[in-house]
């Protein structure tokens, strides 16, 4: 399939703008890769909270956002001579076809499963070392978390049935408990852990994102805490002069809401 003129044309226009900003913009000429970094990684996160409300207006200037800062440092590898944006481009083609044999050769999958498992494979014929080699060490805990188990899981290193992770989990909570009533700090911390990478785990199982899971759940809490400081206020009253049973009455009306 042919891209159409106007996507050709209006990446075309992009690269000529970040052209002239770089040339022109005290402020963009002034950037490195070191100096955009937190600021792509801020612009990743607002695409994420876009994505979780479902806001596809948002998720469209999201979008270009990020397409700003991937064509931002490429632009600065090709002031240095290191980087050429049409190289990204076709050599990035390349890994998706040689990735996608079931589509580009004569291999054949059933299913999601076949095409994750031969994905991780191929990455280790092209020179990984290690299925984990993917994974960023700067990710979030629990985004790593469930990545590390996508990854193993690609190469058949998994559970067979949801009820066997349960069972795990169960484990881990006992075996937490025990700590907890010992009182040491660092094995209880080492167990807790333990987990929080079983729930992942399970979560994987029932195909739920705990990422997502977790950060809808802050939101929730977020919205409700926010309605009882209203009220509170509407009350004449700080939180730390109402009473636990005064606080909850709101509290259940902000979960009406």
């Amino acid at each position: 399939m042919q891209p159409k003129n106007k996507e050709i044309a209006a990446f075309a226009r992009l690269l000529n703008i970040m052209d002239e900003l770089r040339e022109k913009c005290p402020w963009d000429r002034k950037q490195t890769m070191q100096s955009l970094r937190h600021l792509t990684i801020e612009e990743t996160y607002e695409l994420a909270d876009a994505i979780l409300e479902d806001d596809l207006e948002e998720v469209k200037k999201e979008l270009g956002d990020l397409l700003l800062h991937i064509v931002f440092y490429a632009k600065i590898g090709s002031d240095i001579k290191a980087i050429d944006i049409a190289e990204v481009e076709y050599g990035f083609c390349e890994i998706l076809i040689s990735r996608h044999p079931h589509i580009y050769g004569d291999v054949e999958v059933e299913n999601e499963e076949d095409v994750k498992r031969n994905w991780e494979n191929l990455k280790l014929k092209e020179g990984k070392k290690s299925v984990l080699q993917g994974v960023p060490q700067s990710l979030p805990a629990l985004v790593k978390a469930n990545r590390i188990q996508e990854k193993v899981a690609g190469v058949g290193f998994d559970w067979e049935e949801p009820q066997q992770v349960f069972a795990k989990l169960t484990e881990e909570l006992e075996e937490f408990q025990e700590e907890v009533k010992d009182g040491d700090q660092s094995k209880m911390e080492a167990e807790f852990g333990d987990v929080l990478f079983s729930m992942v785990n399970y979560a994987r199982f029932l195909d739920i994102n705990p990422e997502n899971a977790l950060e809808r759940t802050n939101k929730k809490f977020i919205k409700r805490f926010q309605y009882l400081e209203k009220k509170a206020k509407e009350a004449g009253k700080t939180l730390k002069e109402m009473s636990l049973a005064e606080m909850d009455v709101f509290w259940e009306e902000a979960k009406q809401i």
